[in-house]
């Protein structure tokens, strides 16, 4: 499993992955058409990033903290019709997707976490605007010294997520032999990844990618279903409440998709669908938080985390019949 770089065309997108991306990315923007930018990013990250990203931006925008809807709305009027690059974690690049579909033009994305924003056609809209969308982006440029840079936990709780995506990936309703390779490998990878001390974070950087493409190839389920609602209803953080949620949300599809978390747990280098919630569990803990109480989850929310997911749509999207009972029992051996 080798974390070497490549280029993958997949239909209109291009997908670059390896050493040096970051800084050959000015000249790949410009190859795909993106000329005179607006750049979406940080203040941080800006810092953090070489300042040929910069240079090819007629403006760059600076993406405040909070729900996507409202950072997307900041910044949308400072666009002004131009091509988005999007340099940061899942929610830089979610806003610049939310404002892309809202207002047409294309989006590139320069990941620097772990996020799957950058591979899927996912994402809210901005605050204001009616109706809906779907956009990814139609280049991301990956590199894992940037995508991994986060210290631990961090970088553990971040992989949680993005193992998530390998997971649902398996069987969610556009599960096909393709995702399923992609998703099998990121998950073996992951393991590989922490199998050391300091982490392997080009295995995870590469894992990333490959569950990112996959999820957002087949879709999501009940795992997505309930965090992002948890991350709505409560304000925990994303990346730990994925991590929290992940081996409970496997023990809950070991028994709805046997086959598929029989092969995630082979990947995982577990044996049997009913080892595979043990051996997520042991990768989970890496980022620190077990339960969702540790993040601040009270159980009188958990009537209203319940009622708000089944609303989602990645309930119906999710093998067998998922009642209000099964989610009242997943969130409450989380808490």
């Amino acid at each position: 499993m080798s974390s070497a770089g490549f280029t993958f065309r997949d239909g209109e997108r291009i997908i670059s992955f390896g050493p040096g991306v970051l800084a050959a990315a000015p000249a790949e923007l410009a190859r795909a058409g993106f000329d005179r930018y607006a750049l979406l990013t940080t203040e941080r990250t800006l810092a953090d990033t070489p300042a040929a990203v910069e240079t090819g931006a007629a403006t760059v925008l600076l993406v405040p903290r909070g729900p996507v809807p409202d950072a997307a709305a900041a910044v949308r009027d400072g666009v002004q019709g131009r091509p988005i690059v999007a340099l940061g974690g899942g929610r830089v690049v979610d806003a610049a997707k939310a404002i892309a579909a809202a207002d047409g033009g294309r989006v590139a994305a320069i990941p620097t976490t772990l996020a799957g924003s950058s591979f899927t056609p996912f994402h809210r809209m901005p605050a204001g605007v009616e109706g809906y969308g779907l956009t990814r982006p139609a280049v991301a440029l990956c590199d894992p010294a940037a995508m991994a840079s986060a210290p631990m936990p961090g970088l553990a709780a971040t992989a949680m997520n993005a193992l998530a995506h390998a997971t649902e990936a398996l069987y969610a309703p556009g599960a096909n032999p393709v995702s399923e390779g992609a998703a099998l490998r990121a998950a073996g990878l992951f393991a590989r990844g922490f199998a050391g001390d300091p982490p392997a974070r080009a295995d995870l950087a590469l894992a990333a990618v490959l569950a990112g493409w996959a999820v957002g190839t087949a879709g999501l389920a009940v795992h997505h279903a309930l965090c992002q609602t948890i991350v709505r209803a409560t304000g925990t953080p994303h990346a730990e409440t994925n991590a929290v949620m992940l081996p409970h949300s496997v023990a809950f599809m070991a028994g709805r998709a046997s086959e598929a978390i029989a092969a995630l747990a082979a990947a995982l280098g577990r044996a049997g669908a009913e080892d595979a919630a043990p051996g997520v569990a042991t990768l989970a803990a890496l980022a620190g938080p077990r339960r969702l109480a540790d993040l601040g989850v009270e159980p009188e929310e958990l009537e209203a985390i319940v009622a708000a997911t089944l609303e989602h749509p990645g309930v119906a999207m999710t093998p067998g019949n998922v009642s209000r009972a099964d989610l009242e029992a997943l969130v409450t051996a989380a808490l």
